[in-house]
């Protein structure tokens, strides 16, 4: 069939469309949600809706492009601090949860790249050199938050000067029966029981491993180094320092054997290492603490890291993390051991088994446990303060319990910290607590 007779056929359907009565003329109609079109014999819409629809669609549009004009115009760290503002909105959600499902939400929050990245720079004033590792700032997070290593880079990302990782133990270990941990929130406290959870020394060798690995192929094919590079912060896991949190199995009965082994197979990744002799939740372990058991210990741990081969930069730093609760002469014989054996830095302090003015009228304190938050920062400072004397400052000293906040912190330099950890405030605070601490720190 030609054209001409196609469109000859066609030509009585093409009459019969146009000889409708105009009320029931066929009406073509567009979706808007729909790539397609067809006919409907529905009544054409009120011109007043119509317009009022436009109006509306064309305003939304507007303001989308307005929208996103705008914030291409932001600068980044006007941008960045929009999203660590803007975590705020999660922390009332976390609240609602179990304390431990909320604590593995955001370990896998952070593994996965779903937290804020600090972009902004810090202050040259935060900077600081300790054991010849330099750190961009003094901010740190304690160990206990990412006991497995899962998270670093994350962490890390999020601005702090340091993240330690741990406590690990030898053999992996599921710790102490659930619930174990308890939220005291009119205090901003926690009670914690749980008795060193850890999936052991090799899965987190292997992902410290797989970490430094990328680390090294990233300097590897980055430009010659400048000389403005290499004042450049940082560690082995990336733009700030690692610290590795060593612990011993809870029926172990050599635990200088386990810290040993912790020392063999995680130092190679580790900017600095600790020596957990504090946690109250293993038996016995607070033992260890004494004058002739932490001498013991920390020889055969030194004697152990120093007969590795290390590069020029040395062995990592080697702390110890004692507890608060501590008599004047316990302190007074771990500042001599220290002393004597020349131990790298301390850690102070731990959880405490005791129970505030502050905390004992509500019934959560009952339970069997460590206490952080800030129930902990007057007795830990003053531990801090008194530690500082007992060296006669030449032991850098990493002030950790209760901190909170900028003037937290500072609180803790002035007692005689040269670096200062948080945790419990991190968990009730999220990502935003960490940029608000350190500009009211730097300001002083």
């Amino acid at each position: 069939m030609g054209m001409a007779q196609r469109l000859k056929s066609s030509l009585p359907l093409f009459r019969r469309l146009h000889t409708y009565p105009p009320a029931q003329k066929p009406k073509l109609q567009y979706s808007l949600f729909s790539s397609s079109m067809g006919y409907s014999t529905a009544a054409p819409p009120k011109k007043d809706s119509v317009l009022k629809g436009r109006l509306l669609t064309g305003s939304m549009i507007g303001l989308l492009i307005a929208g996103g004009a705008y914030v291409s115009t932001v600068d980044e760290a006007t941008f960045c601090g929009w999203l660590f503002s803007g975590t705020k909105l999660v922390n009332p959600f976390f609240a609602l949860l179990d304390p431990e499902v909320a604590h593995r939400l955001a370990i896998s929050a952070a593994a996965r790249g779903w937290v804020p990245r600090e972009k902004r720079p810090d202050s040259t004033i935060l900077g600081l050199e300790v054991w010849g590792r330099k750190f961009s700032n003094p901010i740190g997070l304690a160990a206990g938050f990412d006991k497995n290593a899962e998270a670093v880079e994350g962490l890390l990302g999020l601005g702090f000067g340091f993240v330690e990782v741990g406590s690990v133990t030898p053999v992996p270990q599921e710790g102490n029966p659930k619930p174990r941990i308890f939220r005291l929130r009119d205090e901003r406290a926690i009670i914690n029981r749980c008795g060193f959870n850890s999936e052991g020394i090799h899965a987190v060798a292997k992902r410290l491993g797989a970490q430094h690995g990328k680390r090294k192929l990233d300097e590897t094919s980055s430009t010659a180094i400048t000389a403005k590079d290499e004042g450049k912060t940082g560690g082995k896991a990336g733009p700030g320092i690692l610290g590795v949190n060593l612990g011993k199995n809870k029926t172990s009965e050599d635990a200088a054997s386990d810290y040993v082994q912790g020392v063999h197979t995680l130092s190679q990744y580790a900017d600095y290492l600790v020596i957990n002799v504090s946690s109250p939740n293993t038996p016995g372990l607070r033992q260890l603490q004494g004058r002739k058991q932490l001498k013991d210990l920390v020889k055969k741990v030194q004697a152990a890291r120093d007969e590795m081969q290390w590069g020029d930069e040395g062995p990592p730093p080697l702390l110890v993390k004692i507890a608060p609760d501590l008599s004047k002469q316990d302190l007074e014989d771990i500042a001599a051991v220290s002393l004597a054996l020349q131990v790298d830095g301390l850690i102070i302090s731990n959880t405490t088994i005791s129970r505030p003015d502050s905390v004992s009228q509500n019934p959560l304190s009952k339970e069997v446990g460590g206490l952080s938050g800030k129930p902990l920062f007057d007795l830990s400072t003053s531990v801090l303060k008194e530690m500082y004397i007992l060296t006669r400052g030449k032991i850098p000293l990493i002030g950790c319990g209760g901190v909170g906040s900028g003037e937290d912190a500072y609180k803790k330099i002035r007692a005689g910290a040269t670096l200062v950890q948080l945790y419990t405030a991190f968990g009730y605070g999220g990502p935003a607590l960490i940029p608000q601490m350190k500009l009211i720190f730097s300001l002083g």
